[in-house]
């Protein structure tokens, strides 16, 4: 918990060193993680007649694929891949194609929890990307976590699929709804920890 706290009260001071070792490009704070999807799905809330238990489809198979995405907190903006697996060689490539959309000007700071791909010696982080990873253990600080949540609450849960292709469908068409959704990554991601630091960083 107090490793927590110095993070969460530090971050302005990690922003502010950031934008001062590129001086001449805007920092900002984007935050990345991953998802499993799957034939081993889950269950979700369902609205239902008091007293009884609702129906719902299980899938007990294990075929899965991932979706790794970086979100802008406080904004709609967000970026994300469907990927067979979750590995340095996937990373790289997420980071890479991230790195692309971004403007000259910008340099961005990426929030991301510890997994093991994420801190891999052979991770090639681009030039206008600076990992800040987050505690061990923590993934509550993640604004991430609540969009996962989300599209398994809306869109993915008591679902079964017949392929791959099928999971990969399912993820697009998840993720297209919800950026077609003005504000909802807004709400979703506005830790007000982070918008805290932001507004520290701004000012």
């Amino acid at each position: 918990m107090p490793r927590r706290a110095s993070y969460i009260k530090n971050l302005a001071s990690k922003l502010e060193a950031i934008a001062a070792a590129h001086p001449d490009k805007a920092v900002q704070l984007w935050c990345e993680d991953e998802a499993r999807e799957g034939q081993k799905g889950r269950t979700g809330r369902r609205w239902f007649t008091r007293g009884e238990r609702p129906p719902g489809r299980c899938d007990k198979r294990f075929l899965s694929t991932y979706i790794f995405a970086a979100v802008r907190p406080g904004t709609d903006d967000a970026f994300a891949l469907v990927m067979p697996e979750a590995t340095a060689e996937t990373m790289d490539l997420f980071l890479a194609r991230f790195s692309a959309t971004l403007p000259d000007d910008v340099h961005v700071a990426l929030l991301l929890d510890q997994a093991g791909w994420h801190g891999a010696k052979a991770l090639q982080v681009p030039p206008n990307i600076t990992l800040l990873p987050l505690p061990p253990y923590s993934p509550e600080l993640s604004p991430p976590e609540r969009v996962w949540l989300h599209l398994r609450e809306r869109h993915l849960s008591f679902r079964l699929y017949r392929s791959e292709q099928a999971i990969v469908d399912a993820l697009c068409a998840a993720w297209n709804t919800l950026r077609s959704e003005t504000g909802r990554l807004a709400s979703l991601t506005s830790y007000p920890w982070i918008m805290r630091a932001l507004a520290q960083v701004r000012s």
